[in-house]
């Protein structure tokens, strides 16, 4: 069975129009914003001492970056840089190219979130599952539920600020901030490696105890509905052994939501945990955004929130196209029997 022409269509059209949707949002949303980015380099000039010459250097950065044409002339001049897959310069830090800000970020926010989400996704499925098919034989497994519960409904930024209060401020085990110690080098070597590793755990943990607690309730309300299917009774009744039953047949099945919600989180790796990077000064794409706004530097914002969002929309499209070929009762149309 194969995905129809109709079928795909209709989720490549959706596709097209989040696309098209999102760069016009992600290019007018930012000129709403208080300030604007020739403030933030007169603030920066006034400091090294410009003289009279701020004035000339603010017109010609506003001529450089189109800021002395219409909104609407500025739009058209952003959709043909696109168009050419030039994300631009960043006003901020100019000569900078945006591109070169957020491949430089974007490898911290990829090793952190998605180590992070790998983690979470398989203790919190393996842990929901054995509670969820155990039942009520174990208290101190049911024990797990409204712990995850709360970890689940606790923001993980609200976590991420008990634990560096905890952990990096009470009991100085872990760095408070940063990706790496200032004055260190990036390098190839197990040092470098050992001091990133304890610079990302209080944020990788702040991500993993959150995520946990949905991947838990998630998979223990799954193999709770697969307890009560038909196949499962039937296989009961033929004298199964339970634990052959729940790793050969309720386990298989309630992996294919959860695997599916895996893949849509492994497409919002990019975004990140945003809020935690910045409570952390964690330089990924979050702490990325989070300075581009403060500076109000248009290309740097557009471009970095651009790629979020198409890495959210690549990543639906995608499990889109592949679910009818994971799950065999679900048919490309949509209907029929």
């Amino acid at each position: 069975m194969g995905t129809s022409l109709g079928y795909v269509t209709e989720r490549f059209v959706i596709f097209l129009a989040t696309v098209v949707i999102s760069v016009t949002a992600v290019f007018f949303v930012p000129h709403f914003l208080p300030g604007n980015p020739l403030g933030a380099i007169n603030v920066k000039l006034s400091r090294v001492g410009g003289g009279g010459n701020n004035q000339l250097i603010l017109e010609a950065y506003r001529h450089r970056f189109g800021l002395d044409r219409s909104l609407g002339a500025q739009y058209v001049s952003y959709l043909r840089q696109l168009a050419h897959g030039d994300l631009g310069y960043s006003i901020s830090s100019f000569p900078t190219r945006v591109s070169t800000k957020i491949w430089s970020a974007l490898p911290w926010t990829l090793g952190l979130v998605g180590v992070t989400t790998v983690i979470s996704w398989l203790l919190g499925s393996l842990l929901g599952a054995v509670v969820g098919w155990s039942g009520g034989r174990s208290r101190l497994l049911q024990g797990l539920v409204p712990v995850s519960l709360l970890l689940y409904t606790t923001p993980y930024f609200i976590l991420a600020i008990v634990l560096s209060y905890l952990f990096a401020f009470r009991w100085p085990v872990f760095p408070l901030a940063g990706a790496y110690s200032v004055g260190r080098t990036p390098e190839y070597s197990l040092d470098f490696a050992w001091d990133v590793i304890k610079h990302g755990t209080l944020p990788a943990l702040s991500i993993i105890l959150v995520s946990l607690g949905w991947w838990f309730l998630s998979m223990r309300s799954l193999i709770i509905a697969e307890k009560g299917q038909d196949y499962i009774l039937w296989a009961e009744s033929k004298g199964l052994q339970r634990g052959k039953i729940f790793w050969g047949y309720a386990l298989r099945n309630a992996l294919l939501p959860q695997a599916t919600g895996l893949a849509l989180s492994l497409g919002s790796i990019v975004s990140g945990a945003l809020i935690t990077e910045v409570i952390y000064g964690y330089p990924g794409l979050g702490f990325l955004v989070y300075t581009s706004i403060t500076s109000v530097d248009y290309p740097v914002i557009q471009g970095a929130v651009l790629l979020i969002i198409l890495s959210v929309a690549l990543a639906n499209f995608a499990i889109d196209m592949l679910y009818p070929f994971i799950d065999p009762r679900i048919r490309a149309g949509g209907g029929g029997n």
